[in-house]
């Protein structure tokens, strides 16, 4: 698995630096606010579990799947395969995110949520990869672990065909391994 990697973009230890900031900051922006943190299924859980261990304030975890997939082609379209659970209205959300891309299944998933009528909905991505971002896309992170390059990254949650997710770094796939 290893040989598949080109480089390492971030290490285990710039991650977890960052991913403890990221939850020191929003500790103290959401202190006494009980809010709910929103992951976005399946990248999102290496992310979200690091990040909530470092997240001191009262909160709620919750989970959603959005697809835009039939068997291995997008569609074009999202779905909502599985929902939250918690009732949204009123409460502080954020949605946690692995990776900031195209944006389309984030502008899906946030203006989706919004219609739960939160008191607030902000967006926390570890990575964002604004040279992919599609036009017409309004929603922006309010939170941002790492600025990233346009290269084919895995790890740390991210897949190639559901492989790589469990790397404990961020590393640039070789074009060998996703070309073939």
């Amino acid at each position: 698995m290893f040989d598949d990697i080109n480089e390492v973009l971030l290490s285990e230890e710039q991650i977890q630096t960052r991913v403890r900031e990221l939850a020191r900051q929003l500790s103290a922006e959401y202190a006494g606010k009980d809010p709910v943190f929103v992951g976005v299924l399946k990248g999102v859980v290496v992310f979200y579990a690091d990040f909530i261990k470092h997240f001191t304030e009262p909160c709620q975890m919750d989970f959603m799947w959005i697809s835009s997939y039939a068997g291995t082609n997008s569609t074009g379209k999202m779905t909502v395969k599985q929902d939250v659970s918690a009732d949204l209205k009123g409460r502080h959300v954020v949605i946690l995110e692995d990776i900031f891309d195209t944006g389309h299944s984030l502008e899906y998933t946030y203006h989706h949520l919004l219609e739960k009528q939160p008191a607030s909905l902000k967006i926390c991505t570890l990575l964002d990869k604004p040279a992919r971002r599609a036009p017409g896309i309004t929603v922006k992170p309010d939170y941002t672990g790492f600025v990233i390059p346009n290269q084919f990254v895995v790890g740390y949650g991210l897949d190639f065909n559901e492989h790589y997710r469990n790397l404990p770094f961020l590393g640039v796939l070789k074009p060998e391994a996703y070309e073939s």
